[in-house]
């Protein structure tokens, strides 16, 4: 408990983002340096095409494979094949690593405040294991066992900790978990006056304890949540443009039609409403958009 409380108290250091914001900033930058195909790489380490973070995907492989590789090196008692089983296994942690690396860096980038700090000690901790990992595969491969075993119960101690704040990054500050999330009404209900909203504009409005994102947009009236998926920003204060709109925040772009994600770093499509327009009302209800099938 006082190890976690310590961590978190270095979380909560404002110095941090002296040297997090520029890494942030770098990393976006080079991502939009790259124009289209930088976007589509993005979008692809993003977990877009995926429908949600690809980020947790290759977390799993070091801890697991590192987590073999300790039990099959404890039991080896001096058995030549168990030890190279537990390099080979180190040596599958290590790759899995570096995409979970990339991911996490191209993820980490997209966000702001304690979740940057957090997110940033997160990835220093990470290095740290994954570099005693490295140090302790390359001693067994020179049969220095003792050596190398050192080095990745160390590592193995220190991922832990990085491990325990991905788990607070996810689960308390809800990184990679959508903040569309609303209660939206079941019947049709009114939502703003029709005059308000005008051709090719958008509005906020209010539908009972829903915050909407209301478009009028070739003759047609389109609803969405208002809060973005990614990290809630307010989609009313985006870009509109043909068909889509882009969050002021993080720069997620989802299709007016389907909330479909066209740019991350949003991975969960934007929820949708159906939109009528009845005696000079907007109203929307949560249900199947026309054209899809209710039984899918």
């Amino acid at each position: 408990m006082d190890n976690t409380k310590a961590l978190m108290q270095v979380v909560d250091n404002p110095g941090i983002d002296q040297i997090a914001e520029p890494l942030s900033q770098a990393v976006r930058g080079a991502y939009e340096a790259a124009g289209p195909v930088g976007q589509r790489a993005k979008n692809a380490l993003h977990g877009v095409w995926l429908g949600h973070p690809l980020h947790p995907v290759f977390t799993d492989l070091p801890l697991g494979a590192w987590t073999t590789a300790l039990a099959l090196d404890a039991s080896a008692k001096g058995d030549p094949g168990m030890r190279r089983a537990a390099t080979f296994a180190m040596g599958v942690g290590l790759a899995g690593a570096v995409g979970a690396a990339v991911t996490g860096l191209t993820d980490w980038s997209e966000t702001d405040g304690q979740s940057r700090r957090a997110g940033f000690i997160h990835g220093l901790l990470n290095v740290t294991a994954t570099a005693l990992f490295a140090t302790a595969f390359a001693l067994r491969r020179k049969d220095s066992h003792e050596g190398g075993r050192t080095c990745a119960w160390t590592g193995y101690t220190i991922a832990l900790g990085a491990a325990y704040l991905g788990g607070d990054l996810v689960y308390r500050q809800r990184i990679g978990v959508t903040h569309a999330d609303s209660s939206l009404p079941e019947k049709f209900t009114a939502a703003t006056d029709s005059a308000a909203l005008v051709e090719n504009t958008m509005v906020r409005a209010r539908a009972g304890d829903s915050d909407v994102l209301l478009v009028r947009q070739h003759g047609r009236v389109r609803a969405l949540v208002h809060a973005c998926a990614h990290l809630g920003g307010p989609l009313s204060e985006g870009t509109l443009k043909d068909g889509s709109v882009v969050c002021p925040w993080h720069g997620s772009e989802f299709a007016l039609d389907e909330g479909r994600v066209l740019n991350g770093p949003a991975t969960h499509n934007q929820p949708c409403l159906v939109a009528r327009e009845r005696d000079g009302r907007i109203e929307i209800k949560e249900g199947p958009l026309p054209g899809d099938d209710p039984a899918a």
